[in-house]
């Protein structure tokens, strides 16, 4: 039964047309998480003294990386089976119609683990071409991560996509493009844990700039970030995919084939991540201290 506290939701995933091409919440919400990320990693830039140059190809570096490993991601991940059979759906916007033709529907299956892959393979070739060392480019960029993968899962909210299980918690949405069952707003949980999660970041960071404040300038990243290389890249990978890999026992799953496994495609590609960013908080700076 309907619970009358429940929030009905269904709203126009398209903002508006220009011409046959519709402008969607989805790519807006994106530009409008990367556009505040960018602001962040300028800002960090400037703190180390890095020249505008060198920072500015970073934005398309991290713009394709993402885009391209989050499409790829989705695509190998989760339906291998159509796309293998369907290559160029899986590159192009559009998806081909029985009979000839196409539709242009932008890139309707994005993967936040092919996006974190993608990125992180796109600054290391940046770093290769600027010189910069891999890990302080890292370290940047995980701070502001979390506000980005904010935005994205609102945009996922206003395509009433990646939808949580059934529940009569008071809070609960009717995502009536779905079906009419009150379920958990799975997306409003990670967006808001990744607000969290980003201020967090900007508290640590503003700290660590105090605490190297009086000291001499010096060549390691410890005066840099007042953190040991590699700290602010592990923080991210470990607190975004922990709480995914827990948030996923109130999502249904995204393919058929995730009812047959003991734990879900996402899960299972969380627990890595989680391994690499324990790593890099607890170990990589032992090992690299004063690199």
């Amino acid at each position: 039964m309907l619970s009358l506290l429940s929030i009905n939701w269904n709203p126009n995933p398209e903002l508006f047309s220009i011409g046959s091409f519709p402008i969607r919440y989805y790519g807006l919400l994106w530009v409008v998480g990367i556009a505040p990320a960018y602001v962040i990693a300028h800002r960090q830039f400037h703190d180390r003294k890095i020249s505008e140059k060198t920072f500015e190809p970073l934005f398309f570096y991290c713009f394709f990386g993402i885009l391209i490993g989050a499409r790829l991601g989705h695509c190998l991940f989760y339906q291998p089976d159509y796309y293998l059979n369907h290559f160029w759906e899986m590159i192009l916007p559009v998806k081909f119609l029985p009979g000839g033709g196409w539709k242009w529907t932008g890139y309707e299956g994005l993967a936040s683990h092919g996006g974190t892959l993608g990125l992180i393979i796109a600054l290391w070739t940046y770093c290769r071409k600027t010189k910069m060392h891999y890990m302080d480019v890292l370290d940047m960029i995980a701070v502001a991560t979390p506000i980005t993968a904010c935005f994205i899962r609102l945009a996922n909210l206003m395509n009433s996509e990646i939808i949580g299980k059934p529940t009569d918690v008071p809070w609960a949405f009717v995502f009536e493009r779905v079906d009419m069952l009150p379920r958990h707003p799975a997306q409003l949980y990670e967006a808001i844990a990744y607000f969290i999660f980003f201020l967090g970041m900007i508290y640590l960071y503003k700290r660590g700039q105090k605490s190297i404040a009086n000291l001499p300038a010096k060549s390691s990243s410890l005066t840099a970030t007042g953190y040991h290389r590699g700290f602010f890249f592990g923080l991210c990978l470990t607190e975004i995919f922990i709480f995914r890999f827990f948030i996923e026992f109130l999502k249904e799953d995204q393919v058929d084939f995730e009812s047959t496994m003991s734990l879900n495609m996402g899960q299972w590609l969380s627990i890595p991540f989680v391994l690499i960013g324990l790593y890099f908080m607890f170990f990589y700076g032992k090992k690299k201290k004063g690199s």
